[in-house]
C-alpha cells in the first residue's frame, strides 16, 4: 500500500514540475520573400546620392528642394546663370521628407543658401496650416543645427486649379509662415519669405488656368516663365546680399 502511494506522490510531483516549466516562445518567422518596406522616396534619395558620387556638387551653391514643382523646373540652372544651383525637388514629397532626407541630400551640400518649395501636397493630403508650420520649423531646426549660416528661404504655396477646394488653408499656411519667419529674421535668423502666390492670381483673384498644365496643378512652361520672374529678383539678392532681409514689394 505504501509503496503504491509512494508512486502516486512521484508521479504528482512529476506533473507539477513539467507544468511550471515555461516552453520557449518561438519566433515568428518572416514571411519567405518578404521584403523590407522602402522608406518614402528611397529610391529618388539614393538616384541623388549615385549622381552625386559620380560628379559630387560644389559646396556654397544655391539648393532648390522641395516637391515637383521644383523637380520638373528643367530650365533652373538656364533661369539663374549667376548661380550655382543644386535641384533637389522630388514629386510628392512633404517638409517632413525634407527634414528627413536632410543628412542625405541637403547637409552635405554646405549650400549657402536653400529655396524651399513645399506645403501644397502636405494640405492636400489633410495636414493643417498649423501642421504645415509645425513642420517647417523642424526643417528649420535640422538644418541650423548643422549649417547656422545657411539661409533658409521658403517659396510661398501657390494656388491651383485642381486645389482650388484648399486654397484658404494654402493661405493661412502662408500667412503662418510668413508670420514666423519674418518674427525670426527680425532676431537674427537666416530665414526668408517670398510670396508668389498673390502674384500667381487673376486680377479676380482666381488660378490662372492658362499657365498650368493639363493636370490643373503643376505649372506649365508659360507658368514657370512668369514663376521665374517673380522669384529671380529677391532670390538674387537675398544669395548676394546674405546678412541682408528681402521684403516682399
Amino acid at each position: 500500500m505504501r509503496s503504491i502511494q509512494r508512486l502516486v506522490c512521484a508521479a504528482l510531483w512529476c506533473l507539477t514540475v513539467q507544468g511550471s516549466v515555461q516552453q520557449p516562445v518561438m519566433a515568428q518567422s518572416p514571411t519567405a520573400g518578404e521584403q523590407p518596406k522602402k522608406a518614402r522616396f528611397e529610391d529618388e534619395i539614393v538616384a541623388f546620392e549615385t549622381a552625386d558620387k559620380k560628379s559630387p556638387p560644389p559646396s556654397g551653391a544655391v539648393l532648390f528642394l522641395g516637391s515637383s514643382s521644383i523637380r520638373l523646373w528643367t530650365t533652373l540652372d538656364k533661369d539663374f546663370p549667376e548661380l550655382t544651383v543644386i535641384n533637389r525637388g522630388f514629386g510628392g514629397s512633404e517638409i517632413v521628407d525634407s527634414v528627413r532626407c536632410a543628412p542625405r541630400i541637403v547637409l552635405p551640400y554646405k549650400p549657402k543658401m536653400i529655396v524651399l518649395y513645399a506645403g501644397g501636397n502636405d494640405i492636400n493630403g489633410g495636414k493643417t496650416p498649423d501642421t504645415v508650420l509645425k513642420d517647417f520649423k523642424a526643417f528649420v531646426r535640422a538644418v541650423h543645427k548643422s549649417l547656422p549660416k545657411t539661409r533658409i528661404v521658403y517659396i510661398s504655396m501657390n494656388p491651383a486649379v485642381s486645389r482650388w477646394k484648399k486654397e484658404a488653408e494654402f493661405v493661412e499656411g502662408n500667412r503662418l509662415i510668413e508670420e514666423y519667419v519674418r518674427a525670426a529674421d527680425k532676431k537674427g535668423r537666416r530665414l526668408s519669405y517670398i510670396d508668389s502666390h498673390s502674384k500667381l492670381l487673376s486680377a479676380a483673384g482666381e488660378a490662372r488656368p492658362e499657365i498650368y498644365r493639363a493636370d490643373g496643378l503643376h505649372l506649365n512652361s508659360k507658368g514657370y516663365e512668369l514663376w521665374t520672374a517673380i522669384l529671380r529678383p529677391p532670390i538674387l539678392a537675398l544669395s548676394g546680399l546674405e546678412n541682408a532681409s528681402f521684403k516682399s514689394p
